[in-house]
């Protein structure tokens, strides 16, 4: 897949992203569930957003940053700062959390390899498409 397409299609898949995300977080009741969903969510806008600012990376690098980022921002709320942010500046929930979740990590991983999976047929196919048409 060209870099711009690549970039485009993630782009309007963050949109969509960010929109079930602020559904499952604003208006479904808070549960296990929507916890879990929003965490695959939030791993999944991390992905698309890699892909847009370097389109070029190949899905597994993308992945690799992702998930660092994800297992990151999960440890990070360990210190406590995110809950302390959080107090003051409600919104900033959408992109630290607040408390550490073992669980959590395992949804990373889990949403990260779907991510890359997705990412990997779809960009190999649009190379292998790409390259038919030329003249070997």
């Amino acid at each position: 897949m060209r870099r711009h397409a690549r970039r485009l299609w993630a782009s309007g898949l963050l949109a969509l992203t960010l929109g079930a995300g602020l559904v499952v977080h604003l208006l479904l009741p808070d549960s296990q569930i929507t916890d879990i969903a929003g965490d695959a969510l939030y791993t999944v806008a991390v992905y698309l957003a890699v892909v847009i600012v370097a389109p070029r990376l190949a899905p597994l690098v993308v992945a690799a940053i992702a998930l660092v980022w994800c297992l990151g921002v999960e440890l990070f709320q360990l210190t406590g700062l995110p809950g302390e942010w959080a107090a003051a500046f409600p919104p900033i929930v959408l992109v630290f959390g607040t408390v550490f979740d073992a669980r959590d990590l395992f949804v990373y991983a889990v949403t990260v390899a779907l991510a890359l999976g997705i990412d990997a047929v779809v960009t190999g196919r649009s190379r292998r498409l790409a390259g038919s048409g030329t003249i070997g």
